[in-house]
This record gives structure tokens, sequence and C-alpha cells, in this order.
């Protein structure tokens, strides 16, 4: 057990690695909420000790669980102690974490969590539901980022807050994207920021429409339902549908890094804007769009993201591409092929993708990718996602 202190709300509590854990008197989905994998980032800790305590099993359908992440990092409220426990989900890692004779603090962090994670796997019901709760340095409203699946896509799209999708594409090793490529829904809410009380309430709410959402408690039994979904409608100040990360400002390990200060997330900026100094160069937009997730703490490596909406039509479109598994007319281009038999991953000799356009591979949930010295290793998560274990629930149906 530790004690987290949150600095908006001036209060200490004690918690353990499983903030709390509801087994259900009803069969149902097992949902499971992450906080405070970075563990300067209280808020979501605070919102599920304060929201799952106050559920009674007898209203739960399946299992809840709430838990803490960087553990011994929560407990010095820092971002993180060695390094970056958000960055480092990565199937090679993985396989040998165990077998290794020495293990740096966000290491035996993430053995712990893995273990955790396998085990609520192995023990509990489908379908499975996982939602990382965050903050974040700069001014912020609410939002969803989700590696870019369609059934993240549909169970996103009941909450009313903007979606941001396509940040895998620009991250290595989160969390999420190491439960996404298993194949389950999984989802991560940016509540505010880091120290500001709405971070919480907003995380409160999230939690309550989460539960309904996913069908885990009827929603009669969440006495402040429609309070909670217009709270999260109002914080948004308007801003909805779904964005794409179409840029992002990575800082090199011997940058100095300063982001100018007034920025908010989802703020438009014009290209040629000054946004940040770089070893007391000015870094400017190479873009007339919206700036996402400036960098204002000293741990971190990415600077500055840059999004843009999507129209409703290409959503549409992708949806339809990807029901009708278009990808297959990818292996007729020159130097494209499947990286074995299991349709996974694409493999594209760097010569044949300067060809071809980014923007198709994203129709097609074609985002993540691996380079070598030769190919492209491109990851779709449509092709792993398991779309069968979700297709009774009522927001898959629901078009």
């Amino acid at each position: 057990m530790i004690q987290v202190y949150n600095e908006c709300l001036r209060k200490t509590i004690s918690i353990n690695r499983l903030i709390c854990k509801i087994e259900g008197t009803h069969h149902g989905p097992t949902l499971v909420f992450f906080s405070g994998i970075h563990g300067n980032e209280t808020a979501g800790v605070f919102a599920l000790d304060e929201a799952l305590n106050k559920i009674k099993p007898e209203q739960v359908k399946g299992t809840v669980y709430g838990i803490s992440g960087n553990f011994k990092a929560l407990k010095l409220n820092k971002r993180y102690i060695d390094e970056d426990l958000n960055r480092i989900w990565f199937e090679q890692n993985l396989k040998t974490l165990k077998k290794r004779e020495q293990l740096n603090v966000e290491e035996q962090e993430q053995l712990e969590l893995l273990i955790l994670l396998k085990s609520i796997l192995k023990k509990n019901k489908a379908p499975f539901y996982f939602i990382d709760l965050h903050t974040t340095s700069g001014k912020t409203l609410p939002f969803i980022t989700i590696n870019d699946a369609l059934i993240n896509r549909k169970f996103s799209k009941q909450f009313p807050v903007p979606v941001v999708l396509g940040i895998e594409e620009y991250l290595n090793g989160p969390l999420l994207s190491y439960i996404n490529a298993l194949g389950y829904v999984s989802l991560g809410f940016e509540s505010g920021q880091h120290h500001e009380i709405s971070a919480i309430t907003n995380s409160v709410g999230f939690i309550y429409l989460s539960l309904v959402f996913a069908n885990v408690i009827d929603r009669e039994n969440v006495t402040n339902f429609t309070k909670y979904y217009n709270q999260l409608k109002a914080e948004t100040k308007k801003i909805a549908g779904v964005f794409e990360v179409i840029y992002l400002y990575k800082i090199k390990h011997s940058e100095t890094f300063k982001m100018l200060n007034g920025f908010e997330n989802f703020q438009f900026v014009k290209k040629g804007n000054p946004l940040a100094i770089s070893n007391t160069k000015r870094i400017k937009s190479k873009y007339s769009a919206k700036i996402f997730m400036p960098l204002y703490q000293t741990q971190g490596r990415e600077g500055f993201f840059i999004i843009k909406r999507i129209a409703p039509f290409f959503l549409k479109l992708s949806r339809l591409l990807r029901k009708i598994k278009a990808d297959n007319l990818f292996i007729l281009f020159p130097g494209v092929s499947w990286e074995n038999k299991d349709k996974k991953v694409l493999l594209v000799n760097l010569n044949t993708a300067k060809f071809m356009v980014k923007p198709l591979f994203h129709l097609l949930g074609y985002r993540n990718k691996q380079i070598d010295k030769t190919h492209l290793k491109l990851y779709n998560r449509e092709r792993v996602a398991k779309n069968k274990m979700y297709k009774n629930e009522f927001w898959y149906k629901n078009k």
C-alpha cells in the first residue's frame, strides 16, 4: 500500500495495486480501468477510488477492476523514475521480461501489471473492455484516444467528447496498443490538466458512463447519469467529431525543448506560427491545423502533435473498405506482400512505399509501422480485432 497525494484536492489517499475490484452478482462483461500509468497523473486514481467504491456488487453485471499503474512513481508524484512505463509495451520486450536478472523500476512495474493482466483475461468472462485514464500537462478539454480499429471507434462514439485516432503511428510501446493488438476494445481518456479539479470530476463522469455503455451497470442505477453526460459535453466547448494525428515533434535526447506559453489542446494554429523553442531556435508550425498535447512538463519526449478533423464521408468509406477486406488488393502492387499466412502485417518495400498514398493505408486501418533498412512493416488493428466477441453488444449493432 502507498500514499498518493493530489495537489488540487490537497488530499492523500492510501491505495494498493488493485484500487478496487467489484465482482457482480450477475453474469456480464469485464471492464478494466488503469490509472496512474504516469505517476504524476493522479486524477484517475482519485476518480476510481471515489466512483468504484460507491458501487454495490448487486448492481454489477460481470466484473470491474480499478488498477493503479506506476506504483513507485505515483508515490513520488513523478511521471516515471527510470523510463516511461507507457512506452515499453513491445512484444519482444515482454517476451524477455521474466528472464532478465535485473529490472529497472518501470520494468518491475510492467512485470506486475503484465501478470495481473494475464490473470484477468484468464479468470474472467468476455467481452473485455480496457480504459486508461490520463491527464495532460497543458490546458485541455476532455477527449478520447484510440488505436484505429472499428470496435474502438464504435464504442468511443457513445461518449460526448472528441476522439483522436492514429496516435499509435507516432508513439512506440503504449500499454493500450499492446492490449489492442490482442484484439480487445481499448481506449484512453484524457480528462483535463494534471492539477485541475475538473480532471477528477471528468474522470468520475467518464467512469460511470463507461460502466453503462459497456453494459456493466444499468443506466437507472447511476443516479446522475444525465448530469455526467452533460458535464462532459459542456467541457468539450462544442468541439466534436473524430480527429487524426498528422504530425509529431519528437524531442531528441540532446535537445533543450521549451513549449511557448499559452497553447491549449485543440487550439487552432496557422502554418508558420512559432510554437516552441529548441536549443534557442524557434519551432514553427508546418500546418494550419489544431495543436494537440503540447508538453508543459520536464519529463516526456513528445513536444507536441498536430491533428486535423476527419470528414464523416471518409470514416464511412474506411468502414466499408475494411468490411470487404479491400486491403487484399495491396498485394497486387509490386514490392508489397503479407509477412506470413496470418495476413496481419504487410511488408512494403521502401521504394514502392514512395508511390503509395499514406491516406489509403489509413482508410484500411494500417497505421502502426516498424521500419528496417529495406521495408515498412504495416500493422492492421482490424485484422486482429475480436469482432465476434462484441457482435451482440448494443453499441456494436448501432450504426
